[in-house]
């Protein structure tokens, strides 16, 4: 058996009539294809995993560990100075769970029975009381970094569905959330053993108002009784195709 994918899996799969949980990925893979998306909840068959990008997991643990050391003094990071932002991290019992993978910002959907969760960076909070979902980003590119790329839809549903889950769970949210993103810079003479970094706090203005009936599709597609039809430009299915084309 590779390491890398493993026979279909016969756990938390969905049974019609049964609670179901769903993350906020699994939801944008709802989105990019409905076939994908059934075969892995439904069959048990998911996509082949791609490579850890550890190097963006160690910049998120350590951005995380920075603002938590403003959030215990309830004092603005010198960034939102430096914007012009008038918030603090926000301080709440809950806020490690909200971070925590596979646990997160979790709201029972009663209509379909599914609790739809997903794992925040972080939450700040303005003056005005409003709560504010911040992401974290990193890359490594030339240029200004910004969210003008046609596959940066993806951060933008990320983004919407936290502002959603933490509406239901009663907050006042602001529809502008943040995206702090991290560029490693290319420009030094040598590497030296670090990774230099410009980061910039990108707003990005939300709406959530695709989120509901988003989750009532999805539910009616893990609810078909055949596997339905793979969106058009999804590379996966393509392949899957060739592949019986040429066996």
């Amino acid at each position: 058996m590779s390491q890398f994918y493993s026979v279909p899996r016969t756990r938390n799969l969905y049974k019609p009539g049964k609670s179901f949980k769903v993350s906020r990925s699994k939801i944008d893979l709802f989105l990019a294809c409905p076939r994908c998306f059934y075969l892995d909840r439904v069959k048990g068959i998911g996509r082949p995993p791609g490579f850890p990008f550890n190097l963006n997991s160690a910049v998120d643990h350590l951005l995380k560990k920075e603002f938590d050391l403003h959030r215990a003094k309830q004092k603005a990071h010198p960034m939102m100075k430096a914007y012009g932002l008038k918030a603090v991290p926000f301080e709440h019992e809950s806020m490690d769970q909200w971070r925590e993978n596979f646990v997160g910002v979790q709201y029972y959907h009663q209509p379909t029975d599914l609790t739809i969760f997903g794992a925040v960076d972080d939450i700040w909070v303005d003056v005005s009381g409003d709560l504010i979902v911040v992401d974290y980003k990193a890359t490594s590119k030339d240029g200004k970094v910004n969210l003008n790329a046609a596959w940066q839809i993806g951060y933008k549903r990320q983004m919407e569905i936290y502002q959603w889950l933490m509406r239901r769970n009663g907050f006042e949210v602001s529809n502008t959330g943040y995206f702090v993103y991290c560029n490693g810079r290319r420009d030094a003479e040598a590497f030296d053993g670090k990774l230099e970094f410009d980061v910039d706090l990108l707003p990005y203005e939300g709406n959530d108002e695709w989120v509901e009936g988003t989750i009532l599709d999805l539910h009616a597609c893990l609810n078909l009784t055949e596997i339905p039809a793979a969106d058009p430009e999804c590379d996966y299915c393509l392949y899957r195709e060739t592949v019986k084309g040429v066996e």
